[in-house]
C-alpha cells in the first residue's frame, strides 16, 4: 500500500522550533521526490521544500531559506522537516507528498507532479 503520514505539528511561539516527520510506506514512494507543502487559511498550497532519493538534490522556498532543513533518511522511510526560527506566516496545515524522479528544468512547487498526499499535520505560530 502506498501511504504518507505526517506528524510532529502543534503551537509554539515566535522564534521557536518543530520538527516535521512524514512515514511513508509502499516500494513505489522509496525511489522518487518527497516534497513538502503547506497551506494558510484562505490561501493557496505552497511548495515549502523537496528531497530527491539520496538526498543531494534539495529545494526550499525563498522565505524559508536558512530557517528550515529538510532530510530524509530512507532505511526509517522517513522525510523530515526541521523549522526553526518560526514566524507567524510560517502558520498553517503542512502536508508531505511524493512524486516522480525529477528531471532538470522541472518545477517543483507545481502539486499537479505529486501523486500521493499525506493528511496534513497543522502548525501554530503565535504568541
Amino acid at each position: 500500500q502506498l501511504q504518507l503520514v505526517e506528524s510532529g505539528g502543534g503551537l509554539v511561539q515566535p522564534g521557536g522550533s518543530l520538527r516535521l516527520a512524514c512515514a511513508f510506506s509502499g516500494f513505489a514512494l522509496e525511489d522518487g521526490t518527497i516534497a513538502w507543502f503547506r497551506q494558510a487559511p484562505e490561501k493557496e498550497r505552497e511548495g515549502v521544500s523537496c528531497i530527491s532519493r539520496s538526498g543531494w538534490s534539495i529545494n526550499y522556498r525563498d522565505s524559508v531559506k536558512g530557517r528550515f532543513t529538510t532530510s530524509r533518511d530512507n532505511a526509517k522511510k522517513t522525510v523530515f522537516l526541521q523549522m526553526d526560527s518560526l514566524k507567524p506566516e510560517d502558520s498553517g496545515v503542512y502536508y508531505c507528498a511524493a512524486g516522480p524522479v525529477f528531471t532538470s528544468g522541472v518545477d517543483w512547487t507545481d502539486r499537479r507532479l505529486y501523486t500521493y498526499w499525506g493528511q496534513g499535520t497543522q502548525v501554530t505560530v503565535s504568541s
